[in-house]
């Protein structure tokens, strides 16, 4: 395998974002649902967009929690978060080599860059797919395709990275590589069933792979 381009989920993969979702989605659904949910749910919940996940748990209040969700995620945002070992590393020796690199989330434009900005690796990406940009998010292989139109790849040239089971079904979808990476906050194991081409237990093991 030719590696030309790496694509990368943000949450939970390029940096540690998992205190803080949980912490928000605790903080807006105790209000709508006092003791209905538990640190499993708020887990369970990481991956899909806020949209799909209040929807399916108030279809009549979704804006709503979404904007309380949003506001809350906003002003909390920099002491939750952590970053993860080797990750900027990783990237600027990836980008030193002529890897192209890109970011497909499900998180809106600005709380991502909020994230990039914190952990100052915004100039490495070529590209930025965001909930913003598309009309289906992950795993429909839209955000995919296009941000492999954006950096100038065929499928064949591209590695998809994430930590959860969007990331992985959205990069088969797409017909590209993929990647889990072992730091998932739903394991190892979870994301070995979804049977992804490699998994990564630290940033570096991309190192190798590009090599291949």
């Amino acid at each position: 395998m030719m590696v030309k381009a790496l694509l990368f989920d943000f949450d939970g993969t390029l940096l540690n974002t998992n205190t803080l979702i949980i912490e928000t989605f605790r903080h807006v659904l105790e209000e709508y649902a006092p003791g209905k949910y538990t640190d499993e749910d708020y887990v369970r919940f990481i991956g899909p967009s806020l949209e799909q996940t209040f929807l399916a748990e108030c279809p009549d209040c979704t804006a709503e929690m979404v904007h309380k969700y949003r506001m809350w995620n906003q002003a909390h945002h920099d002491t939750l978060v952590s970053e993860y070992p080797n990750v900027k590393e990783t990237l600027e020796a990836l980008h030193a080599q002529g890897i192209k690199l890109a970011i497909v989330t499900t998180k809106i434009r600005t709380t991502m860059e909020r994230g990039l900005q914190l952990m100052g690796v915004a100039h490495l990406f070529d590209v930025t797919i965001t909930l913003d940009d598309v009309d289906h998010p992950k795993p429909h292989a839209e955000p995919i395709e296009k941000a492999l139109a954006q950096l100038g790849v065929c499928r064949e040239e591209a590695l998809m990275i994430g930590d959860n089971s969007h990331d992985i079904e959205g990069g088969k979808n797409a017909g590209v590589k993929t990647a889990g990476v072992a730091w998932s906050i739903k394991g190892e194991a979870f994301l070995r069933s979804l049977h992804p081409d490699y998994i990564l237990h630290d940033m570096l093991d991309l190192l190798d792979i590009v090599k291949e």
